[in-house]
């Protein structure tokens, strides 16, 4: 039902953003910047010492998608920190309103099952992801998630080869427009069962093959602790290959607390270690029954992770 609710989501997400918002109505409703945003952040962040301010914090949208984004937003805000993952362009203009980033861009991938694997969606993913790019450039963003697709018999090798000849014909619009476009890993033991990118190892090599600046790992510490384990040490080794992490508890990809087998503390800590200043999102589903409850758990889930 999760994964479901996440389809759901992209899905609607894939059918609508990618036309939705013009660059020039866009530009002429709200301008803005990424720098813009980032300024905003810096500024409350001086004004509301609640938080440490080493950890750029962010929540994925599906994740409460039972509060309305105008909701959203104002929860992010009265929270203390500024960026909600996987929004899609119909929402852009009402986080620039409340001052908020789009830590992660969605709306231009097919399906999470078809992906820069398939060929034969080469054609149809290029047109999508070069009129997304613009999207994102001209709203001021910059990170547009993507994904490998379900290998249905395909060998990791030839999965590779065919993800590097699609990206290849989007990174160069992508380098032209300042956007990093990222792709996210699976567990396939759980949640995306035959999902081509279920480890770090075949992600890094995606990543050392197409030699990009513009193309990125979005690292999810649930997913991996499923299919692979040893979070803080592949942390160590490969972070100059994950440009953006996401959150959950194992089991259940529920809160983050003491009822699961991941310390946070520490793998923040480690993240942090390595340099890294980009975004760590929650994506874990919340428990309680009431809207007040869930967004304790959020509050909760953001106290845990900000060393």
């Amino acid at each position: 039902m999760h994964n479901e609710s996440r389809r759901s989501l992209i899905k609607a997400m894939a059918l609508t953003g990618a036309g939705v918002l013009a660059p020039s109505a866009f530009h002429s409703a709200h301008a803005g910047s990424t720098a813009d945003i980032k300024a905003n952040r810096t500024e409350n962040g001086m004004k509301q010492s609640s938080l440490k301010g080493n950890i750029n914090h962010s929540v994925s949208r599906w994740t409460y998608g039972d509060l309305s984004i105008e909701e959203l937003c104002n929860t992010v805000k009265e929270l203390n920190f500024s960026a909600i993952d996987l929004v899609g362009p119909e929402d852009w203009l009402v986080l620039k309103q409340h001052g908020i980033d789009s830590s992660m861009c969605n709306g231009a991938e097919i399906s999470l099952e078809d992906g820069f694997i398939h060929s034969e969606l080469h054609d149809e993913l290029e047109a999508r992801y070069l009129k997304h790019i613009d999207l994102v450039a001209d709203a001021g963003y910059t990170n547009l998630i993507c994904f490998s697709g379900n290998a249905r018999g395909m060998s990791k090798e030839e999965g590779l080869n065919n993800a590097v000849a699609g990206l290849k014909r989007i990174l160069p619009h992508a380098q032209k427009r300042g956007v990093v476009i990222f792709m996210e890993l699976f567990n396939s033991k759980i949640d995306h069962p035959d999902y081509m990118a279920d480890s770090s190892k075949w992600g890094v090599q995606l990543c050392k093959r197409l030699n990009s600046k513009h193309f990125s790992l979005l690292y999810d510490i649930y997913h991996m602790q499923i299919n692979e384990g040893d979070i803080i040490r592949t942390i160590r080794d490969f972070h100059p290959y994950f440009g953006h992490y996401h959150t959950a508890g194992v089991p259940g990809r529920n809160e983050i607390g003491s009822t699961q087998e991941l310390y946070y503390p520490a793998i923040a800590k480690a993240i942090l270690e390595t340099g890294f200043d980009g975004y760590l999102a929650q994506e874990f589903i919340p428990t309680p029954d009431t809207k007040a409850g869930r967004v304790e758990s959020l509050k909760e889930a953001i106290s845990i992770c900000d060393v």
